[in-house]
């Protein structure tokens, strides 16, 4: 989880309820310039992080729930990408799902090789959930945790994502460069170098709107 995620959640959760990042701290009961750009930072250049006091009291004065913070904080840019409620979803290991069987050609779930797991609801009827492997994606997924992807949201630069090539491989990914020839995608960790397809090496690229931590 990291400091300019944290903040963009913010910054998020104020324009979905009208507000700038002022009026989300005002409408909370805290000084109003709690979430300006220069309270992020200390004069020295150090990350200052919003306190569990404030979030608590952004979350009562809005309504959102921790679970719709930690979508935005995770990747998704808006909140009405998850419902209140839970919900069944397909899961398989994402170790599985570069085998034949577990996706049709537009990247939807299928076969009947899934399980199913309560997660939070989401707006999408096709999505998925991915269990995660490996530590490409520390520290933001680690080994074990869940995330729901969703084909119906639209991708951007920056969005987490789960991609698919035409080798079959599978992997959870952050889109750093899109272009009309070339997709760029980095791993959290910075132990493993950014990778480079050409725009037909990818057959399909979804975005991770949620995850268990």
């Amino acid at each position: 989880m990291r400091h300019d995620d944290i903040w963009r959640a913010i910054d998020t959760l104020a324009a979905e309820h009208g507000l700038s990042p002022s009026g989300l701290a005002r409408k909370a009961g805290l000084d109003p310039t709690s979430f300006n750009m220069s309270k992020r930072r200390t004069a020295d250049g150090r990350l200052r992080w919003p306190s569990t006091e404030s979030l608590a009291k952004i979350f009562a004065a809005t309504g959102a729930g921790i679970e719709e913070f930690t979508a935005l904080v995770t990747g998704a840019r808006a909140m009405p990408e998850l419902r209140k409620g839970r919900t069944w979803i397909p899961l398989i290991g994402m170790a599985q799902a570069g085998a034949e069987g577990f996706f049709d050609d537009g990247g939807y779930p299928a076969g009947a090789g899934w399980d199913e797991v309560e997660m939070p609801a989401t707006a999408d009827v096709n999505a998925y959930a991915l269990s995660i492997s490996g530590d490409s994606m520390e520290p933001v997924y680690r080994e074990g945790d869940t995330i729901i992807v969703s084909p119906a949201a639209p991708v951007r630069v920056g969005d987490r994502v789960v991609a698919r090539t035409t080798e079959g491989a599978v992997m959870a990914k952050q889109l750093v460069r899109r272009t009309a020839t070339r997709i760029e995608l980095a791993s959290m960790n910075p132990a493993y170098p950014e990778l480079r397809f050409g725009a037909g090496e990818i057959l399909w690229m979804h975005r991770i709107i949620w995850a268990s931590q």
